[in-house]
């Protein structure tokens, strides 16, 4: 019997949309979910070659005491310099591919999310199934990241002004959830969707 192969759905949002909130709705109702972030998080752990990569071409600096990668540093860093952002994704970004479609080929499931922040920014709409773009308004998105990491207002805006905006999600979605208002409110509609990624998994005869 051949191994199943899961429809994949990619799951992207501006930073603070309430991505990581919307996935564990869906793994609460058995949807595996794969976060690239805890993906990106993993090949650069200590010991690892991405890890080795990283050092090598930005300096020990960029460690913390415990020889971690300083992630807050690390960002300050490529921020501010699109030479050296595009440096540091040339040597994470195929570790990252790579380690995510391991998890996919692993899921076990008709269906599987994958969260992609950076789905729209990096061209990845052609290798999902379905993309589900988690939209807030941006007055939501800084406050949530302000209080959430606590960044400053600048940091969070430089973020939000290097991502995707929200008409360009909007113009690669099969579907959006409004994520601005109480979890409650988007429980029916998650509920929906899962319904509806089921048949859509069957129906394109991948397992």
């Amino acid at each position: 019997m051949s191994a199943l192969v899961p429809y994949v759905v990619g799951v992207t949002g501006g930073i603070g949309s309430g991505k990581s909130t919307v996935c564990e709705e869906f793994a609460a109702l058995g949807a595996p979910v794969i976060d690239t972030d805890q993906v990106a998080r993993a090949v650069v752990a200590p010991g690892t070659p991405g890890l080795a990569a990283v050092v090598a071409a930005f300096g020990q600096d960029i460690l913390n005491d415990q020889g971690e990668l300083d992630r807050r540093r690390m960002r300050q860093q490529v921020f501010a310099n699109p030479a050296l952002r595009q440096q540091l994704e040339a040597i994470l970004h195929p570790l990252i591919r790579a380690g995510t479609q391991e998890k996919i080929d692993a899921a076990g499931y008709p269906y599987c999310l994958v969260c992609i922040p950076l789905l729209v920014e990096r061209g990845g709409v052609n290798r999902v199934d379905r993309v589900l773009v988690i939209d807030v308004p941006e007055a939501v998105q800084i406050a949530r990241v302000i209080a959430r990491d606590e960044l400053t207002v600048s940091e969070a805006a430089a973020i939000m002004q290097s991502q995707a905006s929200r008409e360009q999600r909007a113009a690669v979605a099969n579907d959006v959830l409004e994520n601005s208002g109480p979890l409650s409110a988007l429980r029916p509609q998650i509920a929906a969707l899962h319904a509806r990624y089921l048949q859509l998994a069957q129906a394109a005869r991948k397992f």
